[in-house]
């Protein structure tokens, strides 16, 4: 457990400590910044994919075989990266949690 009055009873730790959570809190804010980056190059991709796939299903509902298969291929990369967007925002929310839980050990 984390106690306030133990880090300051003891000045060049609390310096050591200090220095150490800063140097993480900016390497988390560089992985943030790094997802973010990314999330908005896959929702680009994203709306390219939702655009190819709204054709491919209206191609589908009246044509033959191959474009229910290629529908089927569109719809799946879709899928893919709704699936891709959600695991970055849930990897944007851990280190956002972890950031906060740095941050409130930090002494004042």
């Amino acid at each position: 457990m984390y106690d306030p009055y133990w880090l300051s009873a003891r000045p060049g730790f609390t310096l050591w400590f200090v220095k150490r959570a800063a140097k993480k809190i900016f390497s988390i804010n560089d992985r943030i910044n790094d997802i973010d980056r990314e999330l908005t190059f896959t929702r680009a991709e994203l709306e390219y994919h939702r655009s190819i796939n709204e054709d491919a299903q209206r191609d589908a509902a009246v044509g033959n075989y191959i474009d229910r298969e290629e529908a089927s291929l569109t719809r799946g990369d879709v899928r893919r990266f709704e699936r891709t967007i959600d695991k970055l925002l849930a990897q944007r929310t851990k280190l956002e949690d972890k950031r906060a839980t740095l941050l409130d050990r930090l002494p004042d």
